[in-house]
């Protein structure tokens, strides 16, 4: 098992999963302004996408973090 591989893997899988949960809120957000008229509700809504989308793309990072390293 490779431990530079690991942070590696660890530190890529973090950034873009806050770049994957950014952009899910900015789409999120510009897509639901046109259907509701309540701020807040699209605010909770863009969130809720963007939390989803981070801790998928994270928990896929640490999966591939914890496996990719003993094929090696």
């Amino acid at each position: 098992m490779n431990p530079g591989l690991t942070r590696a893997i660890f530190g890529i899988s973090i950034t873009l999963s806050l770049l994957a949960g950014m952009m899910a809120y900015l789409i999120t957000y510009e897509e639901y302004r046109h259907h509701y008229c309540n701020k807040p509700e699209v605010m909770k809504a863009a969130l809720k996408a963007a939390g989803f989308a981070f801790v998928f793309f994270l928990g896929l990072g640490v999966a591939l973090g914890l496996i990719l390293p003993f094929c090696f």
